[in-house]
């Protein structure tokens, strides 16, 4: 059967495409960005096309040619600089419904969310149930799948910062530490999907994804310090206050194009809660989902998951220190032209040209130290830093090699900086 994935790299399309391709299915995938995927999955035929823009049956038949099923797995947190929520959950799901059925494209499997409601006060939950109510009214053979906290080998959003939070030193921090919540391996999530897309469950059926127990926010982040193999630590409880500047920050950071899963939108669906309920699906499997100390007992971890865990929450310090020093070392640029002119004039140079050459350098000093916060201009920015430290070094070791002997290591400091740019670069990925 030939199969059409939407967002089909991400935390729960990726899973979803593995399981259907050992089932033997013919896999399209449809995401914004595909070359990593390309890269990761070659053996899936991939689109790149921007869901926030289909949203015409029109739009979705070419993309729809010989395909017997489709399976949405794209979805966003909040709205921001590339997503918008009507579009992506609601517009776009109608457009795809109406054009599945005139495509005669029999299946659609719908990946929702716990906490959809028509009613809710919250953007994400709300246009969330309106693309279920699309799917649902629809003629097509369709299955809503509500996981709860997905848990995967991957770590993206929540589960990143799960993570991070669980290898805080000392300590495990935790707003909202009492909130029950009910988790799902991503391996379970993909066999529902499995399932749907073979027929084998039976139409129309709204299925919660989550394991038999709820559990305190903490309980889980304790969890998750355990399979990390670090040392016992208390849960200490964060004054909901910092969760909510931490939101108003990571909303700040959204409009230039950060996804942060600390977003006030994240925080509101925590404070009420992730809960569902399992019979539904221990009926149809036959067992009840696996609870959370299996999910992470079937998931090795290594080295590698405790680098990513502590180096988490550093990546926005990183990027923090490296805008301040760049735009501090530009506005010292321009406020002791003379002086740092001065030093260029005393190597040969014309008093015009050094002078044009500290304040071309400030100049580029702001553009890079401002670009740095922009995450679509972020690598480039980097690259630039890299390259401007390389040309500063190679510079004064060419026109004024004593520098690298002046006792405050003007020049030394350059070195850590330039290492910090790398380090920048290694971490910029977000998935």
């Amino acid at each position: 059967m030939k199969v059409l994935v939407l967002g089909g790299y991400g935390l729960i399309g990726e899973a979803v495409l593995g399981r259907l391709i050992e089932d033997g299915h013919d896999l399209v995938g449809l995401g914004r960005d595909v070359r990593d995927a390309r890269r990761r999955k070659p053996d899936v035929e991939w689109t790149a096309a921007d869901m926030s823009r289909l949203l015409a049956a029109a739009d979705w038949a070419p993309l729809l040619a010989g395909v017997e099923a489709v399976v949405n797995a794209a979805g966003a947190l909040q709205d921001g600089p590339r997503d918008h929520l009507d579009a992506i959950h609601r517009r776009s799901v109608a457009a795809l419904v109406t054009a599945c059925e005139q495509a005669g494209v029999g299946r659609l499997v719908q990946i929702s969310a716990i906490g959809a409601d028509l009613d809710s006060g919250n953007a994400f939950f709300r246009t969330k149930a309106e693309g279920d109510r699309a799917v649902a009214s629809s003629s097509l053979d369709w299955t809503i799948l509500r996981p709860g906290l997905v848990i995967a080998p991957g770590a993206y959003g929540g589960t990143a910062l799960l993570r991070a939070l669980a290898a805080f030193p000392w300590f495990v921090p935790a707003v909202l530490a009492d909130r029950p919540i009910q988790t799902v391996s991503v391996a379970e999530v993909a066999e529902a999907v499995s399932r749907a897309v073979g027929g084998c469950l039976a139409r129309g059926q709204i299925i919660d994804l989550v394991e038999e127990r709820a559990r305190p926010l903490g309980a889980v982040l304790l969890e998750f310090r355990a399979w990390l193999g670090l040392s016992k630590a208390p849960v200490v409880a964060v004054p909901a206050i910092v969760g909510r500047l931490a939101g108003m920050v990571a909303d700040g950071l959204g409009r230039l194009g950060w996804r942060s899963p600390l977003r006030s939108a994240a925080l509101v669906a925590l404070e009420k809660g992730v809960t569902g309920n399992p019979k539904p699906w221990t009926q149809i499997a036959g067992r009840p989902p696996q609870p959370l100390e299996a999910t992470l007992a079937a998931m090795p971890t290594h080295v590698q998951e405790r680098w990513f865990a502590r180096l988490w929450l550093l990546k926005p310090v990183v990027f923090a220190i490296l805008s301040m020093f760049w735009l501090v070392s530009s506005v010292v640029g321009f406020v002791r032209h003379d002086a740092a002119a001065d030093i260029l004039v005393s190597r040969g140079l014309s008093p015009a040209f050094a002078l044009g050459m500290v304040l071309a350098g400030s100049a580029v000093d702001i553009v890079v130290g401002v670009a740095v916060l922009v995450r679509y201009l972020a690598r480039t920015a980097l690259l630039a830093m890299v390259a401007i430290t390389l040309l500063y070094l190679a510079a004064a070791g060419l026109l004024a090699p004593d520098l690298w002997l002046d006792p405050l290591g003007a020049m030394v400091k350059a070195v850590p900086t330039l290492c910090l740019a790398l380090v920048a670069l290694a971490i910029l990925e977000e998935r």
